[in-house]
């Protein structure tokens, strides 16, 4: 049985046509309207927030849990992680929980040391200070606040 293969001619232009038809985005004829952006879902409040003020930003989280002397990764209003740390009863810190190495996500702190699951890069619990590499620096910090018993960014 004999193979037919096609051409390369026959292959670009199938893919030329391809790419032409509407809705492929490769040959725009002005005719037809853009598509608007979607938008992402709407996140409804945990039961460790509460709605936020109209004066106010939305909560991240709520003090209580967070516990004291360690720390927990929560969602921002943008779908962004962030790492919050609790080194005293009414002192709350933000990081970025993101290893400036390579990319991962960091836990909490244990004893207060942050530990990267990846290449364990080590930092400090309370501040984000670089302990030990292989990242050459600490996490980035993100100011937040506490606004009664929830915590904010600020």
């Amino acid at each position: 049985m004999d193979e037919v293969r096609p051409r390369r001619r026959q292959v670009l232009h199938g893919l030329a046509v391809t790419l032409s038809a509407p809705g492929w985005g490769g040959c725009d004829t002005g005719t037809e309207p853009p598509v608007p952006p979607v938008s992402p879902p709407r996140r409804e409040p945990t039961s460790s927030s509460a709605p936020s003020s109209p004066a106010g930003p939305p909560p991240v989280a709520a003090v209580a849990d967070i516990p004291l002397g360690g720390g927990r990764v929560v969602d921002r209003p943008d779908g962004r992680k962030l790492l919050l740390v609790r080194p005293a009863e009414a002192d709350v810190r933000g990081f970025d929980p993101t290893c400036p190495h390579q990319g991962c996500t960091v836990p909490p702190p244990v004893d207060g040391v942050i530990t990267c699951p990846c290449h364990a890069s080590q930092f400090d619990g309370p501040t984000g200070a670089l302990r030990r590499g292989p990242a050459t620096r600490g996490l980035t910090a993100v100011p937040v606040k506490v606004e009664g018993e929830h915590v904010v960014l600020a």
